[in-house]
Order: C-alpha cells, then sequence, then structure tokens
C-alpha cells in the first residue's frame, strides 16, 4: 500500500479482537426516543489495574466508527485507534490508571446493535433496530461501570461523537466524573455537519443491495452506499490543506486499485480505497444508527438553553480543538469554554495548530502535541517546581494572600504556581502556547489558549481580584479595551511594563542612530518584534488620567542595579521597567 493511503483507518479492520470482554444486562433498557431493547450486551477492553479505593479509572470515549480497542494490550496485540495516548508511560498512564473503553450502543462490534440478535423475531434486528441516541450510549456505560465497581471516574475523555458522550457524562451523571476532557466536539452539530451525514445515509439507504435494512441472509450487502457514505466522511474528516498536500502534486496520477468508483484523480483512489477498506470492517445499518444518534445530540439550540445543560456539572475541563477542523471549528470549542467559565467551573482550552483536519484527534503527530495536556490534566509527575524571577517576586508582593488572579500572558505558569502554593483560591492563565498552557497545567492551574485583541468578553464582571499583565499591553492592538476589560474582570490590574523612555534606550537612539533594545520584550530587532507599542511611564500615566483609572501603587526599578528608584529620582529616565496596580477611581 502507497503512502498516500495511509489514514485514520489504517490500523484498524475487521479482525476479532484478542482482549475483548463482553457484560450482559438482562433487564429491559427503555431508550430517550421511546421503545426499550429487552436486554443489553457490552463489548468492553481494560487496561491496567484499579487501585484499592477506586479512584483511578478513566472511560475512553471512541468516536463514530471506532471500537473498545483503543490500543494494544501487548506486543502480541493489533495496533489501537488511540495508540499514541494510551500505554504504559502515555498520556493517559496505563501503569497508573485502570482504562476501560467499550464499543458504543448501536455499534456493531460487539455491544448492542442492528447485527444483534432481536428475541422478538429470531433473526437479525437490521433497520428494525431501534433509534438510539448518545445519553443511551452513556446509559449503558454507566451499567458497565457499575459492573465493574467504579463510584466515580477520574476521567472522562473522548474525540468527536466521543467528546459528545464525553459532554453527556458530565452533564447527565455529574457525580461520576472528577475530570472531563472533551476533543473536537460541540454542544451540537451544526446544520451542514448533518448534512454531510444525511448524504451519507441517503447513499446506504438508497443501495439496491440495502433491502430496507435486513440485507442479512441475502447473500448481498450495500457496498457501495456505504463505501460513498465512508468516502463523504473521510473528505469532511481532512482539511483543504492536508487534501493538497496529499494530492495536489500528482493530482492526475491515481494509484491502480481495483475498484468500481473513479479514479482518474489521485484524491479519488485514495478515497476509493478508503471506502473499500471500511466495507470490510463495518456494518451499514450501524453506520445509519451511529451517525443518526451523533446528529440528534442537542445540549441546546440558545446560550441559555447550553447553560442550563452544562449546569449541572461538578468536574474540571479540558477542551481541545484543532485549527483546520471545519467539520468541529474551533469556534464551537470556544464556546463551550464560554459556558463554563461563565458558570464558574474550573476548565483549561487549547486550539492545537494542524492541517490535519477533524481527523486531527487521531494523527499520531497531533496526538503528541496534545498529549502533555491531558497528561497534566491526570496528574502526571511535575517535571520541575515554578522557577523563580525577580519580576514574579515583585509581582507577588503586591497580590495578598487569598487573592484570585487571572494572569494575561503566563507564560509557563510560574507566577500562578507560586500563588498556588501559597493557596490562592482561584487561578487561571491565558496564553497561545501549546507548550506554555501544558506547563501551567502540570502546576496545578488552568490555561486557555485565547486572543487578548478581542478583549475578554468571556469573563465576568469582578471574577477576579487581580489580572496581571506583564508585558502585555505592548503586544495588543486595542491596548485601551483589553484595560477596559481587565479592570471589568478583575478588581484591581497589575500592569508591568519595560520604560522605554529610560537614558540607556534614549540613548541608543539619541547617540547611535538606532532602535533601541533592552533585555526582556524589548529584546527584539527591530524588524521581528512582536511589540505593537513602546510605551514610557509617562505615557501609561497619562493614559490611565484619560481613562478614569486610578493608580493604586506605581514601583518603578532600576533592574540592572536590582533596585527600586528612590522619589527624588526622576523614574521616566531612571527606571528601566515599572509595576502599577490600578484600579477604577471610586473602587
Amino acid at each position: 500500500m502507497v503512502a498516500e493511503f495511509e489514514s485514520t483507518d489504517s490500523v484498524r479492520s475487521g479482525k476479532p479482537l484478542r482482549y475483548v470482554e463482553t457484560a450482559v444486562f438482562p433487564t429491559p433498557m427503555k431508550l430517550r426516543l421511546g421503545g426499550a431493547l429487552p436486554s443489553v450486551e457490552v463489548a468492553y477492553e481494560t487496561y491496567g489495574t484499579l487501585n484499592e479505593d477506586r479512584s483511578n479509572a478513566v472511560l475512553i470515549c471512541h468516536a463514530i466508527t471506532g471500537d473498545s480497542h483503543p490500543a494494544r494490550h501487548d506486543e502480541n496485540d493489533d495496533p489501537g485507534w488511540w495508540e499514541g495516548l494510551v500505554g504504559p508511560g502515555k498520556a493517559v498512564d496505563t501503569d497508573r490508571l485502570f482504562v476501560i473503553c467499550s464499543n458504543v450502543l448501536g455499534g456493531c462490534r460487539g455491544t448492542t446493535g442492528p447485527t444483534t440478535i432481536n428475541p422478538a423475531t429470531g433473526i437479525l434486528y437490521g433497520s428494525d433496530f431501534p433509534l438510539v441516541t448518545v445519553e443511551d450510549m452513556v446509559d449503558v456505560q454507566k451499567r458497565l461501570v457499575d459492573l465493574l465497581g467504579v463510584k466515580r471516574l477520574r476521567a472522562v475523555i473522548g474525540g468527536s461523537l466521543g467528546g459528545h458522550q464525553v459532554l453527556c457524562w458530565a452533564t447527565r451523571y455529574p457525580e461520576y466524573v472528577e475530570t472531563a476532557v472533551v476533543i473536537a466536539a460541540s454542544a451540537r452539530l451544526t446544520a451542514q455537519a448533518i448534512a454531510f451525514d444525511v448524504v451519507g445515509r441517503n447513499a446506504i439507504q438508497t443501495d439496491p443491495h440495502f433491502h430496507g435494512g435486513q440485507y442479512y441472509g441475502t447473500g448481498e450487502f450495500p457496498h457501495t452506499g456505504l463505501a460513498l457514505a465512508r468516502m463523504l466522511g473521510h473528505i469532511t474528516y481532512l482539511s483543504s490543506e492536508a487534501m493538497t498536500r496529499k494530492f495536489d502534486l500528482d493530482r492526475h496520477a491515481p494509484r491502480d486499485i481495483v475498484t468500481d468508483f473513479e479514479k482518474r484523480f489521485s484524491v479519488g483512489s485514495y478515497l476509493a480505497y478508503q471506502g473499500k477498506q471500511f466495507v470490510g470492517r463495518f456494518d451499514a445499518n450501524s453506520y445509519v444508527s451511529v451517525t443518526l444518534a451523533m446528529d440528534n445530540f442537542d445540549l441546546g439550540d440558545t446560550r441559555e438553553k447550553r447553560l442550563e445543560a452544562f449546569r449541572a456539572a461538578q468536574c474540571d475541563w479540558l477542551v481541545i480543538s484543532f485549527s483546520s477542523d471545519w467539520l468541529f471549528p474551533p469556534s464551537q470549542s470556544r464556546e463551550l469554554v464560554s459556558i463554563m467559565t461563565t458558570l464558574g467551573q474550573p476548565v483549561s482550552y487549547c486550539e492545537i495548530e494542524t492541517d490535519g483536519g477533524h481527523d486531527s484527534f487521531l494523527l499520531s503527530g497531533d496526538i503528541n502535541a496534545f498529549s502533555p495536556l491531558v497528561a497534566a490534566k491526570l496528574d502526571a509527575p511535575v517535571p520541575q517546581p515554578p522557577r523563580k524571577s525577580a519580576e514574579d517576586d515583585r509581582i507577588l508582593e503586591l497580590i495578598p494572600p487569598g487573592g484570585s488572579v487571572l494572569d494575561l500572558g503566563c507564560g509557563e505558569g510560574d507566577l500562578l504556581a507560586r500563588l498556588r502554593e501559597r493557596g490562592a483560591p482561584l487561578l487561571c492563565g491565558v496564553e497561545v502556547s501549546t507548550a506554555s498552557i501544558a506547563a501551567t497545567m502540570q502546576h496545578g492551574v488552568e490555561a486557555i489558549d485565547y486572543d487578548l485583541n478581542v478583549g475578554l468578553p468571556e469573563f465576568d464582571d469582578n471574577r477576579f481580584d487581580y489580572v496581571v499583565l506583564s508585558s502585555t499591553l505592548q503586544a495588543v492592538p486595542n491596548v485601551e479595551r483589553l484595560l477596559e476589560d481587565a479592570l471589568r474582570v478583575g478588581g484591581r490590574a497589575i500592569v508591568g511594563f519595560t520604560n522605554f523612555a529610560h537614558r540607556t534606550l534614549r540613548e541608543m537612539f539619541g547617540l547611535e542612530g538606532r532602535a533601541p533594545k533592552a533585555p526582556g520584550p524589548y529584546s527584539y530587532e527591530w524588524y521581528n518584534t512582536p511589540n505593537r507599542r513602546f510605551p514610557s511611564i509617562r505615557d501609561m500615566l497619562e493614559l490611565c488620567e484619560k481613562m478614569g483609572v486610578t493608580v493604586e501603587q506605581a514601583r518603578y526599578y532600576d533592574d540592572t542595579h536590582d533596585r527600586i528608584i528612590g522619589e527624588d529620582e526622576d523614574p521616566n529616565l531612571a527606571a528601566e521597567s515599572a509595576l502599577l496596580v490600578l484600579s477604577r477611581s471610586g473602587d
């Protein structure tokens, strides 16, 4: 097989699973949209060992065409669909955690679904299998978790349809979930996403070999319809950039495969191959059943309804999105994060930069990128204590013990970690670097990937005692808006900046005729600096006066000699940096 044919389906097959177990629940199960199943069987696999107090269980929830096999159990086992995330020493560390993964209700890999015998007729359910929902899938998982003796899950983790299951767990059984990790998912599908599923189901159901869903035993199977549905699905899983990278240079050089589908272009032969492989491992009725469950998932069509749905959650959250995912775009994940922050629920969020599209959550390179975030949420050992710096020492002096803090541009979270050591009740960092977000989370502090250029609209008024902007204001386009928002979200803002009117910088410009540079945020060259602003102390004080902002405290520093500028000195000339504690006039 050529490399261009490799996909997230490459490790999957219809072969029997070596370590699958089956749980049987003989009592009837009522379904959310009506009807009932007289009994339910669940195929599942477990990894690791449940500890004595049963506190280390993690539930993995799979996507539409996944199964109970996220990772290999030993060297003789076949690879799983989340091999890079689950296993000894990995983010979901099976040396420390007891991992559970089950095939969803309606699936075709051992759990009750259309390929199960209907006890009322003695033949396979086929299209008579009742309509199931994500809630029904989670209800079955809860039965399994209870059977295994787990009363509270250390975490529930899933992507795509698996992410919907995670959202459902956290809002339907909140007392069971300590941490919820939601990857590439949303509160409900867009109409566009549903449209692709509708076309896929139509392809299956209009196949002449579908026989109204009762094709079992006929010697025929809706191969063409199911393959077309999977081909369509693959288009939605990839981004335009990924398709260009894979197929554009040799677009007129299709691969020579046996297929009835068009293969004039290289992308056509790729899709034909994926459709052919999929037909060999999945059931058409199950595809209809599971996609309908995903399309019907809905936590509210308005923000108010979603707030009400999420209000029940008692967990902390990790939400992950992918920049090139147009099926579940990052904007949908940010909406989830906004709801969680509004409700005061602890949440970390990161948008992974990738061209992998929706499939990114299953791609090895992108798994490597978000694994540290998952590991941090699951209490992986912190690599080192927080680093101490003179700037953080100075800021700590200005924040009384017990003060809650939002740190805008938190770096690797060292300041927040030190505040946590002091017992601060509420801490959150804002960053854009995945590595920095992961490092902050490893200190036990929530961190959010957030664009400060839009201000802080997602944060409620007076959410924090202090908002820290250390070397931040000079990098944003709208200084006034961010400062206004900081003083809305926090009772006080601590603003740190390099003084661009410092004597050394003046001399560099005036005597040497060169663009000034200073250690720290102004250490860049004029042509590659991320800074938009080059304020002096006087500039900042005049801005505060214009905005009606009170300067409660002002400290000016000679960084070279590590001293505070005296009252008899001109700070605008003598200080290399400044820290201002600001509040609204009259507060």
